[in-house]
């Protein structure tokens, strides 16, 4: 559901906040959810009975997402007094921050079944306003208020927000798009600097920076990359020199549209028996849940081309207290597999587009 689509029967703050007197999450500890004793951060939720398998399936790959790339783990709700409760209601919104109890995550079954959608509430509840509200936005962005009625110009108002040292993100699941809360067709409410361009207010999914900003704003110790171009490339760290003792990281590689298709240019990995040591692993999809393309692989040499079932793929790499190699370096691609059999041969081509 697109900003200014929203139900009037909740009592909203910029849209999609369900207003809590006396809260701002990005300047108040106690508004973010508790970090336990092995460093992650826990949110129970609990969902309404109502909502299909299909549904939950894709809450649960919206949810897994976060847990790939940051601490915070989405955890269904045992006893916990503090929790998600997610129910279909009428539109998309979120208390900001943790406010304790069984706070509401409106998710409506007929307009807000889209990953980028049900992340952008859920990263609402883990604390974080609307990227276009920061305390900077007017560096980045100029509201055209003159497209704006007036009882909808308080979505637009700037927060005195903790930007955590890291830069303005046109490409944020937070942001607005261009024409939110539009009076007039055709003219936009937000307009971008310096290039009015820029394009603003993507529902695809989590964008780099709004990963980077979990982390610190929850002082997650983790090693994760999010790839979100059409094609690019991944190397381990330090390479071509040396990789580090104690590795543990993991890129996962979300193309806009496609399969992703993986191919190795260089690959040195201390080899040990059945890769007990250093090792590289692939999974079908953004989760180590998800089906293996390629396990535990160590040694040298080039692997062949590794291409996943969709558009997600994660890579793994894992390293040990000694012994380590020159790494490996990798470009992705998004394309559609195409099968052809020429006589008692298989052949595969990747098309990108």
């Amino acid at each position: 559901m697109l900003e200014g689509q929203k139900k009037n029967a909740m009592n909203l703050h910029q849209g999609d906040m369900l207003k809590t007197n006396g809260r701002s999450a990005t300047s108040c500890t106690q508004c973010l959810w508790p970090k336990s004793a092995n460093g992650t951060v826990n949110v129970p939720y609990s969902f309404a009975s109502n909502y299909s398998s299909a549904n939950l399936k894709l809450f649960k790959t919206s949810m897994e997402e976060f847990e790939t790339l940051t601490c915070v783990r989405f955890v269904p709700r045992d006893t916990e007094t503090d929790y998600l409760n997610i129910m279909s209601s009428q539109g998309c919104a979120s208390n900001l921050g943790r406010i304790g109890g069984g706070q509401m995550v409106a998710l409506d079954m007929g307009g807000c079944m889209h990953r980028g959608i049900i992340q952008h509430e859920l990263n609402h509840a883990l604390g974080f306003y609307h990227e276009h509200s920061r305390s900077d936005r007017d560096n980045y962005v100029t509201i055209m208020y003159q497209y704006i009625s007036p009882g909808q110009v308080k979505n637009f108002d700037k927060q005195n927000t903790n930007n955590l040292g890291l830069e303005y993100d046109y490409t944020s699941v937070m942001h607005y798009n261009s024409f939110a809360f539009s009076n007039t067709s055709g003219q936009p409410t937000i307009v971008t600097i310096p290039a009015p361009s820029i394009p603003i207010g993507q529902r695809d999914g989590l964008s780099v920076l709004d990963v980077s900003k979990i982390n610190r704003l929850y002082q997650c110790n983790v090693c994760a990359y999010l790839l979100n171009e059409k094609n690019g490339s991944l190397t381990s760290a330090n390479y071509p020199s040396a990789y580090p003792n104690n590795a543990s990281c993991v890129w996962l590689i979300r193309t806009p549209s496609n399969q992703v298709t993986l191919n190795f240019v260089a690959f040195d990995v201390q080899s040990s028996p059945n890769c007990i040591s250093d090792y590289i692993r692939i999974y079908d999809g953004p989760t180590k849940k998800d089906p293996l393309l390629l396990d535990r692989t160590c040694g040298t040499g080039l692997i062949p081309p590794i291409i996943a079932s969709t558009n997600q793929l994660l890579v793994e790499f894992s390293s040990d207290s000694s012994v380590t190699g020159v790494g490996f370096k990798a470009t992705y691609s998004s394309g559609t597999l195409l099968l052809f059999r020429v006589y008692s041969l298989s052949w595969y081509i990747v098309c990108s587009f």
